[in-house]
């Protein structure tokens, strides 16, 4: 659950496009962040971060010592997390796409016609932080390192890194809609809403 944590730290603090004194910010601010353990984010979303149109920065965090004794299981971890970093940054070449599928056997037109597909463009930017081992150490010294991240970025971006009030419109039209599902009558609403306030209160009543 970090990458939920570092969620909550970083859009939540940073998610701001008016400066301290009010005035719209002159560039982006805080980033979309999401993670995964292990493989599973290899298999979930990698594809975007080697072959996507936007160039994601990404973190890899790995302990060196695992707390089992599985064999072989923390050395594979650890190969697929720096493999994956330099994947990033080397990319594949259409010469090297070539190569290996003519030494697989593949040629002429379909050779051709993959090539375009298994290029990875490379120079993709990502940080490898390696840990002693996964204990309450190393994890505060996470959470300070993140934590320190967000506090300078919203210094450098002149944006109060300590309000949320983005949330605030939410909750307060939630409050009307929690009446208007409980009751009769719907108030003012886009038409949007209306009709799924609409279909909701139906439901209720089945």
């Amino acid at each position: 659950r970090f990458p939920a944590y570092l969620q909550q730290l970083d859009m939540e603090s940073n998610g701001k496009s008016v400066t301290r004194d009010g005035r719209p910010v002159s560039g982006a601010t805080g980033p979309v962040i999401w993670g995964e353990v292990g493989t599973n984010g290899q298999h979930a979303f990698f594809q975007l971060l080697h072959q996507g149109t936007d160039v994601v920065p990404v973190d890899f965090i790995a302990p060196l010592k695992a707390d089992h004794a599985l064999d072989d299981h923390q050395l594979l971890l650890l190969a697929n997390c720096l493999a994956q970093s330099e994947a990033l940054m080397r990319g594949k070449t259409a010469d090297e796409v070539r190569a290996e599928l003519t030494a697989a056997g593949v040629a002429g037109d379909e050779l051709e016609e993959l090539v375009p597909h298994k290029v990875f463009p490379g120079n993709r930017p990502s940080n490898t932080l390696l840990l002693p081992d996964l204990s309450p150490h190393s994890l505060g010294a996470l959470i300070a390192l993140y934590e320190h991240k967000v506090f300078v970025q919203g210094v450098i971006w002149n944006i109060n890194s300590f309000d949320q009030w983005g949330v605030e419109l939410g909750k307060r039209l939630a409050v009307d809609i929690v009446a208007e599902l409980r009751g009769d009558g719907i108030g003012t609403h886009d038409a949007s809403t209306r009709e799924l306030i609409g279909r909701v209160r139906a439901s209720l009543k089945d």
